[in-house]
């Protein structure tokens, strides 16, 4: 199916670079810069497979985000000339506020989580002549975030293991769908925001109270139930890491590449910079960085 879904998205999304980043101790590892992609994030692979697979387009798009997926969802509202609704919690950064607003989007601030503010979306979704696109869960939006794995499948030879930043969990059962067992899959979460690593431990999705440096854009309060089913098949293993390591992985994009991740977007790479994930030798690691959308006013100067 992800192969379907490349062909249908086509050129509508970018082939986005990878580059090689020395660590402190020596390590190397290859970063997948999916922040590369239009609007800042992997989202729009997503949101290009569920709105070009409907029977027909409707006239409008309606979504429920941490700032990301809107984005992403009044990106392809806007080139498929279609209008959109996003609905947003109160606490979504202002810059992602901010440009969701330039894309042409009607914004309705709700709630004080991801969850409080996809329950108020679910009207205006249920409208005649509109589709909500789901911001994390479905097997379209896995489909189209699966696309991320088969351009690292082309681009990096070899691969052994892949870490991705889990937030509800679409992005990485992408990509997993797409390696299955055969690679290595690691789920990265901040230690506020760990969905996956809750359901792991209850057996099960559970609800949790998502928080912390990275929630705005990782704060879903449940894995999804298709990402939970994908992870599971492909055995993805799980690891935590904390705001402070976040943020140091942030500013080592920052200093060594001068790329201006949001933490969502570093989060996978704090687990190697940190030492909770640590390669064999020889072990060719590819970690995504999944996000740009933060105001980069806090990154250091040097």
């Amino acid at each position: 199916m992800i192969e379907d879904v490349a062909a249908l998205i086509g050129d509508r999304v970018r082939r986005t670079p990878v580059v090689e980043l020395g660590l402190p101790g020596g390590q190397a590892v290859t970063l997948k810069l999916e922040l590369l992609q239009h609007t800042g994030s992997f989202k729009p692979r997503g949101a290009f497979a569920n709105v070009l697979s409907a029977p027909s387009l409707p006239s409008t798009l309606v979504a429920a985000s941490g700032g990301n997926h809107g984005l992403a969802v009044a990106y392809v509202a806007r080139v498929l000339d279609l209008t959109a609704q996003i609905f947003v919690p109160q606490s979504a950064p202002a810059v992602k506020v901010a440009r969701l607003r330039s894309l042409g989007a009607e914004v309705h601030q709700v709630g004080a989580t991801y969850q409080e503010a996809y329950a108020a979306s679910a009207s205006a979704a249920a409208a005649d002549d509109a589709l909500g696109v789901h911001a994390y869960d479905g097997v379209l939006t896995l489909a189209g975030q699966g696309t991320t794995g088969r351009e690292i499948a082309e681009q990096v030879t070899d691969v052994d293991s892949v870490l991705v930043a889990v937030g509800g969990g679409g992005f990485l059962g992408g990509i997993a769908s797409w390696f299955g067992s055969q690679r290595r899959m690691v789920a990265v979460e901040p230690e506020g925001s760990a969905t996956y690593a809750a359901a792991l431990a209850a057996g099960q999705p559970v609800d949790i109270s998502p928080g912390g440096l990275a929630s705005d854009s990782l704060g879903a309060s449940r894995i999804g139930s298709s990402a939970w089913q994908a992870m599971r098949a492909a055995d993805v293993a799980s690891l935590v890491v904390s705001d402070d390591e976040i943020v140091a992985a942030r500013e080592l994009l920052w200093r060594e590449l001068r790329i201006a991740a949001e933490p969502g977007g570093a989060v996978a790479l704090a687990a190697v910079l940190s030492g909770r994930y640590r390669p064999a030798p020889g072990e060719k690691v590819v970690v995504v960085v999944c996000g740009a959308n933060a105001d980069p006013a806090d990154l250091p100067l040097d």
